[in-house]
């Protein structure tokens, strides 16, 4: 019975693994110490250092028991690293880093760590590298003697953890509650995880999991990161948008036929509808576009002055933040992409111009011979904010990609129509989505509406690349333009770009003749309202003597 028992628990464990997302914590060690700081794996134990104890432990990962420990040699201890061999310790207030025996703790070297504030360590078969908290920098450091061989800026404000997993760094950020994939020749910040805990401090990576230590939960997580499914779900709200195409002719003349077109928004990973879209009057057809995309038609005749139309729609929806964890060396390649998409997402159109020469040869300038798709649109993604600004007025709005990119300043259309004219030049299906945002509270009003690029990327898909949003001086900041989605959107159109409805626009798009002249009005907004029970700030009742 007893051995009937523990083939069911471990067969429901291995189904729970093999469940797992990336992301997901598939198993929990509470640290020996209160304040674990380091972390370390040597092929078969953890290393765990903790600096109120001033100790370092050697932790079975299967059972979560110490099977050794010894002091460590300052007073403290921080950030581990295994090389094959021996241990390596970097201790925060002494500012030395330590090569330790493992069997007895004997310090072997001691060497300058060569930062104001050195936190953790990690060892790439050849090298030390270590973060800076106080210069929010990551170095690589000569195991010889300590000496700087490499710099470049911390994905945030407080570098805690650091681990190499053979291609890459991971790096955590305490301020950011987050833990980023580094790439070692550049610098940049691939892609994140939210932390599970809310202090994320020292990792380990084991060949197949990363564990990561929290200093405020006493905790260690073992995290799976590899995994076809990459996209996680945050931050769940339920809210009510209305959207409204006002069109108003003052007259004196005739407004003879206007078409409003409105694409109406559906289920995707960041948003379910909880109801049908409802119509503020009866639309005079839906269409649908090259790429799929239902669109209310309305079309009003003889609009005589004064004369005002407002179609619109309303909807209730659960809006997520949603983020997708993206491995590159997990992206196929090219030749991996479907025919249909292709056929679709690699054509030219007016404000793409992808068969300009400029484009052309700054296209492949920009790309080198790379081609891995996320790497075509992460050099460009990063040309992009390197050498665009955002800039609505008193230039541009809508200006085709050469114009733009000769030009130095973007809209968020302009970003995504310069993202699209690179990305398509190279072979990369790219297109636009179009939104209705929160602008603040749960109930607020949008007027100036967004979008941002969706790039396709084998197996995984359509991927977010908001080059506006990522528009900013962090690594990590930069980085969160890419896979994340936030909580205050509803996307309304998938476009390709060119359409007869909506041309290059998103949201709406209108046409509309006259006889005689006539002074014409229109605008365009979303109205948001939150779901549910009612909000009110109350003070704490507290009882007092």
């Amino acid at each position: 019975m007893r051995r009937a028992l523990l083939t069911l628990i471990i067969i429901i464990f291995l189904v729970s693994l093999a469940q797992a997302k990336v992301g997901d914590v598939v198993k929990v060690i509470k640290t020996p110490g209160p304040c674990p700081t380091g972390l370390a794996f040597d092929g078969k134990y953890l290393w765990l250092a903790d600096s109120r104890l001033d100790k370092i432990f050697k932790i079975d990962p299967a059972s979560g028991k110490v099977v050794k420990s010894f002091d460590s040699p300052g007073f403290h201890p921080e950030g581990l690293a295994w090389d094959g061999k021996n241990l390596w310790h970097v201790d925060s207030v002494e500012k030395l880093v330590y090569c330790l025996d493992p069997d007895t703790g004997t310090v072997l070297k001691a060497l300058e760590s060569n930062s104001d504030l050195p936190r953790d360590l990690a060892w790439d078969g050849k090298d030390l590298w270590m973060t800076d908290v106080r210069n929010k920098s990551i170095l690589r450091v000569s195991p010889v003697d300590g000496m700087m061989i490499q710099q470049f800026p911390s994905p945030g404000n407080e570098p805690a953890g650091l681990e190499f997993d053979g291609k890459y760094l991971w790096v955590t950020d305490r301020s950011m509650d987050r833990i980023f994939l580094v790439d070692t020749r550049s610098g940049w910040c691939l892609s994140s995880l939210r932390s599970f805990g809310p202090f994320p401090a020292g990792l380990a990576w084991d060949g197949q999991y990363l564990w990561n230590v929290d200093y405020e939960n006493d905790e260690i997580y073992q995290i799976k990161v590899l995994d076809n499914d990459i996209m996680t779900l945050w931050d769940e709200k339920e809210l009510e948008l209305r959207f409204v195409k006002e069109f108003r002719n003052y007259g004196p003349g005739v407004v003879t036929n206007l078409d409003i077109y409105l694409p109406i928004p559906a289920d995707r990973d960041n948003q379910k509808l909880l109801g049908p879209v409802e119509f503020t009057q009866k639309p005079t057809e839906i269409v649908t576009d090259a790429w799929g995309q239902k669109i209310a038609h309305f079309n009003f005749k003889n609009l005589k002055a004064p004369a005002i139309v407002q179609p619109g729609w309303s909807v209730k929806a659960k809006v997520y933040a949603v983020e997708y964890f993206i491995y590159p060396d997990k992206v196929g390649g090219l030749e991996q992409i479907p025919e249909d998409i292709k056929k679709k997402y690699l054509v030219d159109g007016d404000k793409y111009c992808i068969n300009d020469p400029f484009i052309q040869d700054l296209a492949k300038n920009i790309a080198g011979n790379e081609k891995n798709p996320y790497w075509i649109a992460r050099k460009i993604y990063e040309y992009l904010i390197d050498h665009l600004s955002y800039n609505l007025k008193p230039v541009g709005g809508w200006n085709p990609a050469p114009t733009v990119l000769r030009r130095g300043t973007a809209s968020c259309s302009e970003y995504t129509y310069s993202m699209i004219a690179l990305c398509r030049a190279l072979g990369v299906p790219a297109r636009y989505v179009g939104t209705v945002s929160l602008r603040g509270d749960d109930a607020s009003y949008d007027d100036v509406f967004h979008r941002w690029n969706e790039i396709y990327l084998p197996p995984y898909g359509w991927i977010p690349f908001d080059a506006n949003k990522g528009d900013v001086e962090s690594p990590g900041g930069r980085a969160l333009g890419i896979g994340n989605v936030a909580a205050r959107y509803i996307i309304t159109t998938e476009n390709g770009g060119g359409d007869k409805y909506l041309w290059f626009g998103y949201n709406y798009g209108f046409t509309w003749t006259s006889e005689g002249k006539c002074r014409v009005a229109e605008e365009s907004y979303g109205e948001w309202q939150p779901l549910g029970q009612k909000k009110y700030q109350k003070p704490l009742n507290l009882k007092t003597k």
